[in-house]
């Protein structure tokens, strides 16, 4: 008896292990020397396909949710086109960018990365923005985010990084949110993260749209000319209406409002007629200037400044349609960085190198097997012809007795292209190297980017990412978590990790120190070496501002303002400013108590979009009161009021016409009403045109941020 109660225990201790004092293993019992770095051919070169640690370790990771994707799984799309401005043939034969005016069908999916399908729209997240090119020559896809940098450097450590931001696992909370414990607890043991950080951690993370963000392939690609000469390249998706977001109050309560907010602005502007559009651009690094900067091409986590390289416009993307089903188009569309054509390559960069297995491997769960290439959405334009046969959903219908290559019975085909016939070839670049897992010195720099980023900020913008970090660490209840944060933000500014801890209450560490792992030297852990800073070359880039961003547009197309009304409302106060936004190609929408018509003083009535029970003013761009004299009802209402108090909070532009103007004394900002504010636009004027025009031009501003108390000054 003594002895099968051991044993049930031994089972029941194995079954519930916590890891706590125990080595590292892979799911085969061998211990792990090194989790940090993939097995690649020399601390620069490509990963290896025998490295059966990170291939575990990705495959198992790929194939713990289904059917929804483990990360992205919260997203939108549409079709469109991407039409070439610009060609480069001397850079690339890939067939789609030859001819100025050439077309190639897309489908665009954008994304958040971390919470279920079911989560909100506007959670803190990167943005993820892939594209799949129907093109001549076969499939291909950019697949990015909205950063054009990411957390880690080496792929081995992406199923550790998402463990840490998903739900914590004895709870399964918190849903779609980086503010807890496990997430900042790896990255506070993760220096290469601070660049990304300080990206999420800045109004980038809560975009206003989707249509309002830009696009980066996040990697290093290289693209191959007829002469197979190779060159390096970074691209770049800029958005027409320019790059502009939320504020996180803002964020938070649009989440209880509509959580579909991103999903249904998308729908919602394509169904309209507002198409979304975007230019591609590129960054081109020729190959003998690999080495030339302070940074590593290879290095995810940098990126190439605009000062040091300029982005040159190739083409633009233009969403024109929405998808018929969104499950089918969607939900089944299958993204993949493998997914090239010829004349477009990879570069050594080990997150890439990762991804690259990663993408397909995921597929087979999530879409039930191999075939998952014969789903419309994902089929190709181009003919497909080769040996693959059978397999879970299995479409194609093939005929004749022969599925191998080389061979006679079928006349040798389908058959090899050759190189001019269009078949893909591999850059042949020179590798010489040891099998290793270490990471490149020029890897080491985990400050000096993320300084540039910080110090390119506007002081706004750099408020912004003090109460984003005094929010996210304020959640984390583990101190000593908090206090190495502290400590990696002092490094990349001084006085933002004294902001931060003031908020927490906590003081800034005078040393770094990270715990060491048994059986790893203190320079292998988080890395290859200790971190450190490279100052940039540049000092301050404004591509990093959304304030101070060339992109940004005053163009106030397809925004949404909210017009205050009651019964007795000047039938042309609203009119006329419905009229006049209209031909900015904005819309005004009536609001009113109840919904229905709202009686004009003209004996007209207008019909009433929303009631303030099913709106809200986050979200809408703008507030908008006319003149009327049934203000009074407007001032005893407290939701009319919430209207006016948050758009202020906010920063928005409120605009009063006639009367209205008195409506504002009974707001919560009254007594902070000054002369100054060129966010709140009054006339005397009833209905007029310039009055109009002057309120459109302060949304073009899109916020007036002087309301806001400056944290950083």
């Amino acid at each position: 008896m003594k002895n099968f109660q051991d044993e049930k225990q031994r089972d029941l201790s194995i079954n519930k292990s916590d890891g706590t004092n125990k080595f590292l293993t892979t799911d085969q019992g061998v211990r792990i020397n090194d989790d940090n770095n993939s097995l690649k051919a020399g601390e620069r070169g490509p990963s290896l396909l025998e490295d059966f640690i990170l291939r575990e370790k990705i495959t198992h990771f790929d194939h713990e949710r289904i059917p929804e994707r483990v990360v992205h799984a919260r997203g939108s799309g549409a079709h469109g086109f991407f039409e070439v401005t610009n060609p480069i043939p001397e850079l690339t034969k890939a067939g789609f960018l030859q001819e100025t005016g050439q077309k190639t069908p897309v489908f665009a999916r954008f994304s958040t990365v971390a919470g279920s399908r079911g989560s909100t729209d506007l959670a803190r997240d990167v943005r993820g923005f892939a594209v799949k090119f129907y093109t001549q020559e076969g499939v291909y896809d950019l697949v990015g985010n909205n950063i054009p940098v990411f957390f880690i450097q080496d792929a081995s450590k992406f199923p550790d990084l998402v463990h840490a931001v998903k739900p914590e696992p004895h709870n399964e909370m918190p849903q779609a949110a980086s503010a807890h414990d496990t997430f900042w607890d790896f990255i506070s043991l993760m220096p290469e993260s601070m660049h990304m950080i300080m990206w999420t951690m800045s109004d980038r993370a809560i975009p206003r749209s989707y249509r309002m963000m830009e696009g980066f392939g996040v990697h290093t690609f290289r693209l191959i000319n007829e002469a197979n000469e190779s060159t390096f390249v970074k691209f770049h998706w800029k958005p027409k209406l320019g790059t502009h977001a939320v504020v996180w109050d803002e964020a938070q309560k649009i989440s209880g409002k509509n959580p579909d907010f991103h999903r249904e602005d998308l729908w919602q502007a394509i169904e309209m007629g507002n198409f979304p559009e975007w230019e591609l651009g590129v960054q081109i690094i020729p190959s003998e200037d690999e080495d030339k900067y302070e940074f590593d091409l290879l290095d995810p986590t940098k990126i190439v400044p605009e000062e040091l390289v300029p982005v040159t416009i190739i083409g633009k993307m233009t969403l024109n349609k929405n998808p018929d089903n969104f499950f089918a188009e969607t939900e089944q569309i299958a993204f993949h960085p493998g997914h090239v054509v010829p004349g477009i390559d990879f570069s050594n960069d080990p997150l890439l190198q990762g991804r690259l297995f990663s993408y397909t491997d995921t597929q087979l769960t999530r879409l039930g097997g191999p075939n998952f290439h014969e789903i419309p959405i994902n089929r190709s334009i181009a003919p497909v012809h080769n040996n693959q046969r059978d397999g879970f959903m299995r479409q194609e219908v093939n005929k004749g007795r022969v599925s191998y290559h080389p061979n006679s019975l079928g006349g040798g085909c389908p058959y090899q292209a050759q190189i001019a016939e269009g078949g893909f070839s591999s850059f042949n670049e020179r590798i010489e190297a040891h099998k290793i897992r270490e990471r490149s010195e020029s890897f080491a720099d985990h400050f000096g980017q993320a300084k540039l980023f910080f110090n390119s900020q506007t002081d706004v913008e750099k408020s912004h990412i003090v109460k984003a970090l005094r929010f996210e660490l304020g959640k984390v209840e583990t101190t000593a978590i908090r206090v190495r944060m502290l400590g990696l933000l002092s490094q990349v500014d001084a006085q933002l990790a004294e902001k931060v801890a003031l908020g927490l209450g906590a003081s800034v560490p005078s040393t770094l120190e990270f715990p060491v792992n048994k059986g790893v030297s203190p320079e292998n852990e988080g890395g290859n070496q200790e971190p450190k800073t490279v100052e940039s070359s540049v000092s301050s880039s404004d591509a990093l501002s959304m304030v101070k961003n060339p992109t940004n547009s005053p163009t106030i197309e397809s925004r949404k303002i909210a017009i205050l009304c009651s019964d007795g409302v000047s039938e042309a106060s609203v009119l006329n400013m419905k009229s006049a936004l209209k031909k900015q190609g904005a819309k005004g929408c009536v609001i009113a108590p109840h919904l229905g018509s709202v009686l004009t003083d003209s004996d007209g009535a207008l019909a009433a979009e929303y009631s303030f029970l099913t709106a809200s003013s986050v979200l809408f761009d703008a507030v908008y009161v006319p003149h009327g004299i049934g203000l009074n009802a407007l001032a005893e209402n407290d939701d009319a009021l919430e209207y006016l108090n948050d758009a202020y909070k906010h920063c928005k532009i409120i605009g009063a016409d006639g009367e209205a103007s008195e409506l504002l004394s009974a707001t919560a900002f009254a007594s902070k009403l000054t002369k100054t504010d060129a966010g709140i636009i009054v006339t005397t004027d009833v209905g007029s045109e310039a009055f109009a025009q002057e309120f459109i031009a302060a949304m073009g501003m899109h916020r007036f941020w002087d309301r806001e108390p400056n944290l950083y000054i």
